[in-house]
């Protein structure tokens, strides 16, 4: 595997992004966006982690997080095996999903492929971590992330769409109570 996307420093602030196998469209749905969330909380009250903006997206998650406590490719796998567990579950509990079983195929097909899962794989394994090493940098990636919905045609502004810190950033409650707002100060503005 390639230094290049891997966590070297975990005193720093790092944007990564992970993605449903297939980029199926998950997202769509809010109680699985609710799964996302939750697990965040989780991993923010108990296990350390740090979030600094996030944007859930139909079939993929943007983060920038730093931690306090532990590593965080260790936070980052916990949270993906535990938001597996809870997406099949959800999917196949679920009677107004009408592809379910299409999911749930595809979930152990990419499983059969990998020796790393037994019955499902839902997430790609890779998270590509990359460091944020200037406030202009840090600021490069939470632009990006909140723009995303925009450039997708999702929504006409970042803080429209509800599944991000864009709305914290202006100056909204967001969905994510354990967001740690980058300071704007250091933004030298």
């Amino acid at each position: 595997m390639s230094r290049k996307y891997k966590f070297h420093d975990q005193d720093r602030i790092y944007f990564v992004t992970y993605g449903i196998v297939g980029w199926i469209d998950i997202f769509t749905r809010t109680e699985y966006c609710k799964i996302i969330l939750d697990s965040l909380t989780y991993c923010c009250n108990n296990k350390g982690l740090e979030i600094y903006a996030w944007c859930i997206m139909t079939n993929h998650v943007h983060l920038v997080i730093g931690t306090h406590d532990k590593p965080m490719e260790d936070i980052l796998r916990d949270h993906k095996k535990h938001t597996s567990e809870q997406l099949v579950a959800a999917i196949k509990n679920n009677p107004s999903e009408s592809r379910r079983e299409w999911m749930i195929a595809l979930f152990r097909e990419y499983a059969a492929n990998n020796p790393n899962n037994t019955k499902h794989q839902v997430w790609q394994q890779h998270n590509k971590p990359i460091e944020l090493y200037t406030p202009e940098v840090i600021f490069k990636y939470l632009d990006y992330i909140h723009n995303n919905p925009v450039k997708a045609g999702m929504v006409a502004e970042p803080e429209h769409w509800l599944y991000s810190s864009a709305l914290d950033y202006a100056g909204k409650k967001g969905l994510l109570g354990c967001l740690i707002p980058v300071n704007i100060a250091i933004r030298g503005e």
